[in-house]
């Protein structure tokens, strides 16, 4: 897939840095966003991983998009229905990435490519692209969650409940976008 454009003026939800050519903190150059379900335990478990290979030098962002606070405009514009179906990546350049692509860019950042490197050989690629595509499918069931129209829909009720009940108390939206 051929990651796509942000407009310039998107904003990332994470400090800036990452690990230069020579190995050292740059300080100017944005992290990749990992957009990831903070409630499904299997992707937990990859995230802590990848946290842990991470280890707070801030190569890559962890995005939880099921916290009710995730702005999609700090995250590409990818809403929680999309992030929902498969997982997606903000590179540092704003392009957006999905699927294995994914996968391949955060552990090529965290200094591992070698362990997805296979995935972008043409057929084998392409295979490993349509099982995770199985997988992006099933896994709410596989999980033991409800379907995703149930969880938008939760989603949205939750999130007008907090801004009714900030406006009532300070008269403002605290997870209004603008």
């Amino acid at each position: 897939m051929t990651p796509r454009a942000l407009p310039e003026h998107r904003n990332n939800q994470a400090q800036s840095c990452s690990i230069n050519s020579v190995g050292s903190l740059d300080q100017t150059a944005r992290p990749i966003q990992l957009l990831y379900d903070g409630d499904c335990p299997l992707c937990l478990r990859e995230v802590n991983f990848l946290k842990s290979k991470d280890a707070g030098r801030g190569i890559v962002a962890f995005v939880d998009i099921a916290d009710p606070a995730y702005d999609p405009a700090l995250s590409g514009g990818i809403d929680y229905e999309t992030a929902m179906k498969r997982i997606h990546a903000v590179l540092p350049d704003g392009r957006i990435i999905e699927n294995v692509a994914v996968f391949r860019q955060v552990y090529a950042a965290l200094g591992m490519g070698w362990i997805y490197a296979w995935s972008d050989w043409p057929v084998l690629g392409s295979l490993i692209n349509a099982a995770y595509g199985v997988w992006a499918k099933w896994r709410l069931k596989v999980t033991g969650r409800q379907d995703l129209a149930e969880l938008v829909a939760a989603r949205q009720t939750a999130r007008q409940r907090i801004q009714t009940s900030a406006t009532d108390s300070c008269g403002c939206h605290p997870l209004d976008p603008d």
